[in-house]
């Protein structure tokens, strides 16, 4: 089994755990300031995972250049923008047909990874990719009083439209991040990783950060005084997206986040076994499929 596929399963298991924590964090702060909790407790541990590398395992940090900088930028900006439009499905009313929608992330990573840097995708890879949306589909709507037809019915309203912009963000962010990595030249995928990590939440700190000190101090200060919580939604944030940014530097962005969808088993499997719900049919046809994906995507 290649390396980078452990690696996004690891990545996908932590981001279920750092989801955990922000619902905790969520009954204390708004979503804004949720979402700038995994930036602001997550780059510091950052830096030191970074300096462990170097230090401590002798692996040289690469020399950033301007190629890198533009990637980060592109990327740090458009996950907060992909972010946002999710954020803002859920003031309408058939939010569940957008959440759907933002699910084509994975389509539009491979069609932004081909354009901009020319990551091919095999026909067998395209199909397990097509295959694992339709389950996630079926998934996220599962238990909405919507059905496929009906997500595909609504194309053109404002909640699709608004799902397709959080897909495209989440997209582009992620071919981002290859790129940034891929900027650096060849060297250690690792530390190609852990450098473009570092630089993408410094940037995305300061960005919320400085948007939140003009907008929403009041929420600024709430997000310091709930550190004790914070720091573990760092932790599991920075050590999931080390993961993250390790598969997609090895790995064609669209192939990792197409494999990373295993978190909605993970999120489905905690919410059975720790809180008791139950899996509904819709659910469980949309895991065997999405597993199934996932399986085509590993053999091809």
């Amino acid at each position: 089994m290649e390396a980078w596929i452990p690696i996004t399963i690891a990545a996908a298991a932590l981001q279920t755990i750092r989801n955990g924590l922000q619902k905790h964090l969520k009954g204390q702060l708004s979503t804004t300031g949720a979402t700038f909790s995994r930036f602001l407790y997550a780059w510091p541990l950052a830096i030191l995972y970074l300096l462990l590398l170097n230090q401590g395992l002798g692996l040289a940090i690469p020399t950033p250049n301007a190629e890198f900088a533009m990637h980060c930028a592109v990327g740090g900006l458009a996950q907060i923008g992909g972010t946002a439009a999710l954020v803002q499905l859920f003031s309408y009313r058939n939010f569940a047909v957008g959440t759907a929608y933002s699910k084509t992330d994975t389509v539009q990573a491979a069609l932004f990874g081909i354009v901009v840097l020319g990551d091919a995708v095999s026909a067998m890879a395209g199909a397990a990719i097509l295959i694992s949306l339709v389950g996630v589909i079926a998934i996220s709507t599962a238990r909405q009083t919507i059905g496929l037809t009906t997500v595909l019915h609504q194309l053109v309203g404002k909640a699709a439209l608004m799902g397709l912009l959080s897909g495209a963000g989440f997209g582009i962010s992620a071919v981002s991040y290859r790129g940034a990595a891929l900027a650096l030249g060849d060297g250690d995928s690792v530390t190609q990783a852990a450098l473009t990590l570092v630089v993408v939440l410094i940037y995305q700190t300061l960005l919320m950060g400085g948007y939140m000190r003009l907008v929403d101090f009041a929420q600024l200060k709430a997000v310091l005084c709930a550190w004790p919580v914070g720091i573990w939604v760092g932790v599991s944030g920075m050590l999931g997206s080390a993961c993250w940014f390790t598969a997609m530097a090895m790995q064609n962005a669209a192939y990792v986040r197409a494999v990373g969808q295993v978190e909605l088993v993970f999120t489905i499997a905690v919410s059975a076994l720790v809180f008791r719900e139950k899996i509904t049919r819709r659910e469980l046809f949309g895991i065997l499929l999405l597993i199934l994906g996932i399986l085509f995507l590993i053999l091809s």
